[in-house]
């Protein structure tokens, strides 16, 4: 069976019902980039160990995008959700549904991006624990955004592990 993209991996762990709010927590009161975070599981998932200096150079190498175009996207959708001076919600819900739109498209084109960078085949080395690679990841890169609610990377862990489990790849 052939590896799934970043993307399908992506889509499959966000679609169980504790992680949204989790992967919202990491970002809101964390600092967390989650497509970099959902990056650094997949990584783990294939195989793949990065070392502190791999996991920051993809954190710059993304941080202009995600800073200049992602966060000002949201922060739109966001604002969005209610009225606006004269402009009433039930005005704005379709231009939010198109800023959405464009967001969740800036997050695929980071998606793509990341997996362009860093190769799930060829990135870093081969891991000897896929556990003790996305343990890794995961600190070196909370290390950079500060301080993590520690609940909301446990639900996140917790639903990569099942996945790999449920899948027979997890070590």
């Amino acid at each position: 069976m052939g590896r799934d993209s970043f993307w399908d991996f992506s889509l499959r762990i966000y679609a169980r019902r504790e992680v949204p709010p989790a992967c919202l927590a990491l970002q809101d009161e964390g600092g967390a980039d989650v497509n970099l975070v959902l990056f650094l599981l997949y990584l783990a998932d294939c195989g793949r160990m990065l070392d502190d200096a791999q996991v920051a150079g993809l954190d710059e190498a993304t941080r202009g995008w995600r800073e200049q175009v992602v966060k000002p996207l949201r922060c739109v959708r966001r604002l969005l959700k209610d009225d606006i001076g004269a402009f009433a919600t039930d005005a704005t819900t379709p231009l939010r549904s198109d800023v959405k739109r464009i967001e969740l498209a800036a997050e695929k084109l980071q998606q793509f991006t990341l997996e362009m960078l860093a190769p799930p085949d060829s990135a870093g080395t081969a891991a000897t624990s896929r556990r003790l690679a996305a343990a890794t990841h995961l600190a070196s890169y909370a290390a950079r955004c500060g301080n993590w609610p520690e609940d909301a990377l446990h639900v996140l862990v917790d639903a990569w592990a099942d996945d790999a489990a449920a899948r027979g790849t997890l070590d």
